[in-house]
């Protein structure tokens, strides 16, 4: 045809202009991850194809020497480019097969932002949506191999809220009424969020250790969530937000509303007929004793001002990443991480963001799964599951084989 496709390296401003056209991009694929990585030793490239001199698809590599002196070269999210255009694909894969093979690659990985089919809140396939299985056809066809679900470094499946064009009291209704209740409740509590500086990050990085060893999973270092900090503040694209708790305040609360209370039922006549009504103050002042109990048991072990949980998301248009969160378990039943999710939901529709990502979850729903708590948590607020196609890895040299027996005999 007449296309004049040429492939070449980009500058990383070329590479960042292309970024923000594009819809399939994250976080990810900014170059400040790539400056991030290159604090652990991978080296960063900017790849892309021109058309009539207009950048059409464009990708960040970074690279890192395994074994045998050989590199393994990896994109995280994949290329920016539409993959329903079969011969782009194929052209630009040509193009980084080369450069991988000449700068001494034994494959290239990709895991790219780029929805498997469309699925509802419960994760069943929608009939008719999206569908994208084609183009991991195509991928395997050109010689991509599929990485095991369980060998993947970045997320396959995620959980999103879309807020496009909608105002906060339409997405508040359109909770689960458990969730929409249980943020009115918290609400009420007097918990205060507060965004961390750098400095304060000890705070939250504590909060994670915390959660990290009671789930077990692996936490990262203080340095990451500070170097993250140095690169994507600056761009006003992260955030690290603290709940806290003013127990003094929150007793003081709690005392006014058992007085009300009180003062109502005080008020109720004798009449046979309130009974009812004089039983469920009742119940109401008992339920708010407990509460004052509470707050006094922890304020005497913990102090007046207690921290209660910690998350930290990333605001790269057109979505907001809730990407890390902990908390302390004791503190749990105050149910500060629905107010945090609210917060930033609302924070989003404010700066118009489309969607409210809240990231990683298994895609497993069964009910027994140990991570389900985590799914019920986020499906509470009503979005939908996002399958993402996988990863995909590009052998270019035999040490790829190589590696896989050797994984394989260390198995």
């Amino acid at each position: 045809g007449s296309i004049i496709m040429e492939y070449l390296e980009l500058t990383e401003e070329e590479f960042r202009n292309n970024l923000n056209k594009s819809e399939e991009w994250t976080f990810l694929q900014t170059p400040e991850i790539g400056k991030l990585r290159e604090k652990s030793g991978w080296t960063v490239s900017y790849l892309g194809v021109k058309n009539n001199g207009e950048v059409v698809a464009a990708a960040m590599f970074t690279s890192i020497t395994r074994h045998f002196g050989k590199k393994e070269f990896y994109a995280p999210r994949g290329l920016l480019l539409d993959y329903s255009n079969q011969e782009l694909l194929a052209f630009f894969t040509e193009n980084i097969k080369k450069y991988v093979k000449k700068n001494n690659g034994y494959q290239f990985r990709i895991d790219p932002y780029v929805v498997n089919v469309q699925r509802d809140t419960f994760g069943n396939v929608v009939s008719g949506g999206i569908d994208n299985r084609k183009v991991k056809n195509y991928l395997e066809k050109l010689g991509y191999k599929r990485v095991k679900k369980e060998d993947m470094e970045q997320v396959g499946w995620m959980y999103v809220l879309d807020i496009f064009g909608k105002s906060e009291d339409e997405v508040l209704k359109n909770m689960k009424p458990n969730t929409r209740n249980t943020i009115r409740k918290t609400l009420k509590n007097g918990i205060e969020i507060v965004e961390l500086t750098k400095e304060e990050l000890p705070m939250f990085h504590k909060i994670m250790v915390e959660t990290g060893k009671r789930k077990g999973f692996h936490v990262r270092s203080l340095k990451y969530f500070e170097d993250m900090y140095d690169l994507f503040y600056p761009r006003g694209e992260i955030k690290y937000l603290l709940t806290k708790l003013d127990l003094v305040k929150h007793i003081e609360r709690l005392e006014n509303d058992k007085e009300k209370e009180e003062k109502e039922k005080e008020a109720l006549g004798p009449a046979k007929y309130n009974d009812g009504k004089r039983k469920a103050h009742d119940m109401a002042i008992a339920g708010i004793e407990k509460r004052i109990k509470q707050a006094e048991d922890i304020r005497a072990k913990d102090g007046d001002v207690i921290n209660l949980s910690a998350s930290m998301f990333m605001l790269t248009d057109p979505e907001v990443i809730y990407l890390s969160s902990g908390n302390y378990e004791e503190y749990m039943f105050y149910n500060s991480q629905y107010l945090i999710q609210w917060e930033m939901i609302k924070y989003c529709i404010e700066h118009g963001f489309k969607r409210y990502n809240f990231y990683g979850i298994t895609g497993n729903f069964d009910k027994n799964d140990k991570d389900y708590g985590i799914y019920e948590f986020k499906t509470g607020f009503n979005g939908y599951v996002e399958e993402l196609i996988g990863e995909y890895v590009y052998p270019t040299s035999f040490v790829y084989y190589l590696m896989q027996l050797i994984h394989k005999i260390k198995k």
